[in-house]
């Protein structure tokens, strides 16, 4: 099964994807930024580079070949932290998915205040405040962008967490309440 988490930035996406791959034994972990940071350095100073690696059609393909051909060579579940706010490019990305051995698509929820105040307490990079601010500050341009794909598309059809007043501990078991029994299996084929 394909595990896409995704939601607001700084709403525990890689928390969650840590939990889960601790807790379903033969899981990995998928992150498609790096197909991103390939794209990025493919099209440095290239006079088609984009600003955002998801407005690349090719992230999207390729995201999407790639969490497909893992899942099929580990035969475990795939687990993909990763937002995805334009309802078209999350189509693109999970239409070819659907017909792998699954796809949950969970969204972390943060009410604004709080996500706000766990972007200004993050450090992404100890020690390098500058480049953590850097994060910080992408992440409050962004939050505006999740709020509006949660209320057009993103909590409709998909099983939403809030997050806003949990722990780490109480979301993985959210998303395990809802991934077990019934849609769930261990990579050695025991229903946990």
């Amino acid at each position: 099964m394909i595990i896409w988490i995704n939601g607001a930035f700084g709403s525990g996406k890689s928390t969650l994807a840590a939990g889960l791959h601790q807790a379903l034994p033969g899981s990995v972990v998928v992150d498609p930024e790096e197909i991103g940071g390939l794209l990025r350095r493919t099209f440095n100073g290239h006079p088609g580079r984009l600003r955002d690696y998801q407005d690349y059609p090719a992230w999207r393909r390729l995201t999407a070949a790639y969490i497909g051909e893992i899942a099929e060579h580990t035969g475990g579940h795939v687990i993909v932290p990763m937002t995805v706010l334009n309802p078209a490019y999350a189509t693109e990305a999970f239409t070819p998915l659907l017909l792998s051995p699954g796809l949950v698509h969970l969204v972390l929820h943060v009410d604004p205040d709080r996500l706000g105040a766990r972007i200004d307490a993050s450090e992404e990079y100890p020690g390098d405040d500058a480049r953590s601010e850097a994060v910080r500050a992408y992440r409050r341009r962004r939050a505006a962008d999740y709020t509006a794909a949660a209320a057009a598309w993103m909590h409709a059809d998909d099983h939403v967490i809030d997050t806003s007043t949990l722990t780490a501990d109480v979301v993985l078991q959210a998303a395990l309440t809802h991934l077990l029994p019934s849609r769930l299996v261990t990579a050695d084929g025991v229903r946990p």
